[in-house]
């Protein structure tokens, strides 16, 4: 039976494959290696494979295919799904984060000044949402407030600013002009 964190993964997979989604399938074998204090070596070889492959793939450098997937299943006494499922889980993750990295406002618009203490590229504008509107709305100009207005929607942002209970005396300025 495979167990990750007290919790028995494969009674039923269906149920708690949600907690591990996103996660580097590899992470998962090296910590049940280390459970079962089994060397990654002998495994390798145990299923025809070089010791360095199960390496790679433990560190999260490599894939594992459905082959692989089969044979360390079978080896380990688990679904031999279990890593097929996993790894379509995290390429599904890896995916949507490059895929966000594409949705951003116009950044020709927003002066790098603005996130000083920050990287442009790195911000997830989905996730930092109520941040950014926060910061632009605070210290930014007319075609930043205007931009981030159009970006997230008129609708959005009120909702957003609205949750804000300790608004300084700027950030009220901001709203009053731009969003009455």
């Amino acid at each position: 039976m495979f167990i990750f964190v007290g919790i028995n993964i494969m009674s039923t997979i269906e149920e708690n494959i949600t907690l591990l989604k996103g996660i580097h399938p590899g992470i998962i074998l090296e910590r049940e290696l280390k459970k079962r204090k089994l060397p990654k070596r002998r495994i390798a070889l145990t299923i025809g494979e070089y010791p360095q492959l199960l390496g790679d793939i433990t560190k999260g450098k490599r894939r594992i295919n459905p082959a692989l997937s089969i044979r360390l299943g079978d080896a380990l006494g688990i679904d031999e799904s279990f890593f097929s499922v996993l790894q379509a889980y995290y390429d599904i993750e890896q995916q949507k984060k490059k895929q966000a990295r594409k949705y951003h406002p116009n950044l020709k618009l927003l002066r790098p000044v603005l996130f000083w203490d920050t990287d442009l590229d790195s911000i997830d504008w989905g996730k930092s949402k109520a941040s950014v509107i926060r910061r632009i709305f605070e210290r930014g100009n007319n075609q930043e407030i205007m931009e981030i207005i159009r970006f997230y929607g008129k609708k959005e942002v009120q909702t957003i600013l609205a949750q804000i209970s300790n608004r300084s005396s700027v950030l009220e300025s901001s709203m009053e002009k731009y969003l009455r």
